[in-house]
């Protein structure tokens, strides 16, 4: 009898670069960084992350002061929808992996087989492994998700190209229904502007965020604003609340101060926004 067809994987693009190749070395280092988060706790039931995807060295605290958050859950969740931005290719709609498995140093992550639902339920999902081969914005999650995670969790990791707000929402919304799946949301800031700027322009995106006041966000304040706008829309459907838990840029982690980019760490929670806060 023939054996059975290996399930393909999608190697590591940017291991060596954005994070260390060295199993050891890449272990050691996430948990470190996540040690010394210590971001405050927060008011109510997460339903997702806002977390900035640049090298670890540079992004790696700010996003761990968002997975020092989910450290603290309990149950952890057994799957983790990812939305990021696609850098590198052009295409309508939110691409899924042609995968069937996602590969770090630190081993091999399954897509959830809910990712055929999605394609089959939404006509703005497709399957594209050219969207996924070189893009980071995904990949540099995987090494926190599986320090923090039981094994055998699952992903479904989306790359959203020209999809509208609405788009993204209504996928979001459905991920919220299911029993153990956490959605997070991968976008750094401003780009390479100096620091003392960047940290008003961040501020001021930051504000925009936090009151869900999604028609203000604007594509050069976030590189991931696509996939930003429809978890904020999402989240305004339900009345659900954005924390912010961190908020720097990369001269602050290790950086040129004349040239950053901005990072910043969120929660979704469920709990319902009070009448005399602003945003709604």
């Amino acid at each position: 009898m023939p054996s059975a067809t290996p399930a393909a994987v999608r190697p590591p693009a940017v291991a060596g670069s954005f994070y260390p190749r060295d199993a050891a070395t890449l272990g050691e280092a996430v948990d470190r960084l996540l040690n010394r988060a210590d971001p405050r706790a927060i008011d109510g039931t997460l339903r997702a992350l806002i977390v900035p995807h640049a090298g670890h060295v540079y992004s790696g605290p700010i996003a761990a002061s968002a997975y020092a958050v989910l450290r603290r859950e309990s149950p952890l969740p057994r799957c983790v929808a990812l939305l990021g931005p696609s850098h590198f290719v052009s295409f309508a709609g939110v691409a899924l992996p042609e995968t069937d498995a996602l590969a770090t140093p630190l081993g091999v992550v399954p897509v959830d087989p809910f990712a055929s639902t999605l394609v089959q339920g939404f006509g703005q999902v497709l399957r594209s492994e050219r969207a996924h081969q070189r893009e980071h914005s995904l990949e540099v999650q995987l090494p926190f998700l599986q320090r923090l995670l039981p094994a055998g969790f699952t992903v479904l990791p989306m790359l959203v190209g020209e999809a509208t707000p609405a788009e993204v929402a209504e996928i979001v919304e459905l991920l919220w229904e299911r029993p153990g799946t956490l959605v997070l949301i991968s976008t750094d800031l401003s780009h390479y502007l100096p620091a003392a700027e960047a940290c008003e322009v961040d501020g001021r995106t930051c504000g925009i965020v936090t009151a869900g006041e999604v028609d203000q966000l604007e594509p050069q304040m976030a590189c991931g604003q696509k996939p930003l706008a429809g978890l904020m829309l999402a989240a305004r459907h339900r009345e659900w609340i954005t924390e912010l838990l961190d908020l720097r840029n990369s001269s602050d982690t290790s950086g040129d101060p004349e040239r950053v980019v901005g990072y910043g760490a969120f929660a979704v929670v469920e709990r319902r926004r009070a009448h005399s806060e602003p945003g709604f």
